[in-house]
């Protein structure tokens, strides 16, 4: 695992990390974690086990922590000012790999977040959403569907999720054209499910139209 330093538009230092393959990667996945006032981090055990399989399918996965987590710069900018995050994040990969296929996934507000930035950006690369809330206290809804490009975008969440039902979220999926999945069992957490979720992503990124059916 090599440790990065990720510079945002506004001038902080993110603090990131990559898990490679052991050959070439065949496409880059840029992994945002859960939510910071809530000890989520590059770190957590989801977001280390998915990013370990992930890049055992032939990805190279960054991680980083968003602002004021972990060794990153700066504070909790209420939601809004970690897309900027998420941009540093996925410019640097860009800048590290150019001329592979880019992805986009996230947990929690690592996916809220990633999708919101989707929106402002107008940019339409395969995305995989791991139980974004759809509201979160302090932080903006998840964007309106229709202000989503089309993408190939996959939903997964478990029927016990404690802060969006399955339900809610294959509606507001279904509204964007994109697919869900429902996990029985599982809740927000998906103890001991990293390795389904991690399949989950490959299978979904494996198959998206940009990568052109390249990886296993």
């Amino acid at each position: 695992m090599a440790r990065e330093s990720i510079r945002t538009g506004d001038g902080l230092d993110l603090e990131g990390a990559w898990d490679l393959p052991e050959g070439e990667p065949e496409g880059v996945v840029v992994l945002c974690h859960p939510h910071p006032l809530m000890h989520g981090s590059m770190d957590a055990p989801l977001i280390r086990g998915i990013a370990g399989r992930l890049a055992g399918a032939g990805f190279a996965v960054l991680r980083f922590n968003f602002r004021g987590v972990g060794r990153s710069e700066g504070g909790w900018g209420g939601g809004t000012a970690e897309i900027e995050d998420v941009a540093a994040a996925i410019e640097h990969a860009e800048a590290a790999l150019p001329g592979l296929p880019h992805v986009l996934a996230g947990w929690s507000f690592g996916a809220h977040t990633g999708l919101r930035w989707q929106a402002r950006a107008d940019d339409a690369r395969p995305f995989a959403g791991i139980a974004p809330p759809i509201s979160l206290t302090g932080d903006s809804d998840l964007p309106a569907p229709v202000a989503l490009p089309p993408a190939d975008r996959l939903f997964i969440i478990g029927d016990r999720d404690q802060f969006t039902t399955a339900a809610d979220l294959e509606a507001y999926a279904a509204a964007a054209g994109a697919r869900c999945e429902v996990l029985a069992g599982s809740d927000h957490f998906f103890a001991f499910r990293d390795s389904q979720v991690a399949d989950l992503l490959i299978g979904h990124f494996s198959q998206a139209e940009e990568l052109g059916g390249v990886l296993p």
